[in-house]
């Protein structure tokens, strides 16, 4: 589960859930002024009409009607077709729709638009990893980080792919950066416990998991993952209380190919938490 962003102006940041792919993503901008083509003059009715439809396209995009979302950016597009804003939120959008490829061509068009706005990056590489092309996308990240070492989505996303590439302490690195330049990053935090546990360093997962669940009780992810790690030493009774806790808040956490290709969770965590459930169901 990787955080994908949009450009900002100037750097403002916040979070929308992006269903399709249980991803993250904000979309909370403002257009740039519509500019005169042959085909579409900047009439005084479209530079009036464009931050309403601009806020049109942001509201069906945060409320996960993708379908709907698309065709209001490519309207967007015909009144501002330089808006880097603009490409970057479709991008957003044709990746919920499952088109990475057409999502990487978007955000390029954004890249070219605004060179040095890092957060097309970002999301660039989110659809990479949606395609399996770790590498691109590490790439991304890391040019993201060479300019803001301490932005924390690239450090968490960039651990997403070193876990996926099965190295899982450099992993465990990156969710702990993202989860100290971040305070309140739950999910990193999860992900850096999850990542101690595949890595068989159970005593520090099970410290973070526990101290996430007392100032998140309703976060399903730590109590699946303390769930997993109890079962494992032993623990059934406490790990079936957490577990109803857990299925209940999200049923997703039942679901092992969830598990391992959307939340990303490392193969450890998720055979101890296949075999609870193979036992307990």
């Amino acid at each position: 589960m990787s955080a994908v962003r949009p450009p900002s102006r100037p750097r403002r940041r916040a979070q929308l859930l992006l269903s399709a792919l249980g991803l993250l993503v904000l979309l909370t901008l403002t257009p740039a002024p519509a500019r005169a083509t042959a085909s579409h003059p900047a009439s005084g009715l479209a530079l009036t009409s464009l931050p309403r439809l601009f806020e049109q396209a942001l509201t069906a995009s945060r409320d996960g009607h993708f379908g709907e979302a698309l065709p209001l950016w490519d309207r967007v597009l015909e009144l501002a077709p330089d808006d880097a804003s603009a490409w970057s939120n479709r991008g957003n959008v044709l990746l919920a729709l499952g088109d990475a490829k057409a999502a990487i061509a978007a955000q390029e068009r954004a890249m070219a638009l605004e060179p040095a706005n890092l957060d097309p990056h970002l999301n660039r590489g989110t659809a990479e990893e949606a395609l399996g092309r770790w590498q691109d996308a590490a790439a991304d990240y890391h040019w993201i980080l060479e300019r803001d070492p301490a932005d924390a989505s690239a450090l968490y996303n960039l651990g997403n792919v070193e876990g996926s590439l099965g190295d899982w302490a450099a992993a465990r690195r990156c969710f702990e950066a993202a989860a100290e330049a971040r305070p309140g990053f739950a999910m990193a935090r999860s992900s850096a416990a999850l990542a101690a546990f595949q890595q068989g360093d159970d005593v520090q997962a099970e410290r973070q998991l526990r101290s996430l669940i007392r100032r998140y009780p309703l976060f399903a992810d730590a109590r699946a993952a303390l769930t997993a790690l109890l079962w494992q030493r032993g623990a059934r009774g406490e790990a079936e209380s957490h577990w109803a806790a857990a299925s209940g808040l999200d049923p997703r956490y039942r679901q092992e190919e969830w598990l391992l290709q959307i939340r990303r969770w490392p193969p450890q965590p998720v055979q101890a938490l296949h075999q609870f459930l193979s036992l307990v169901s």
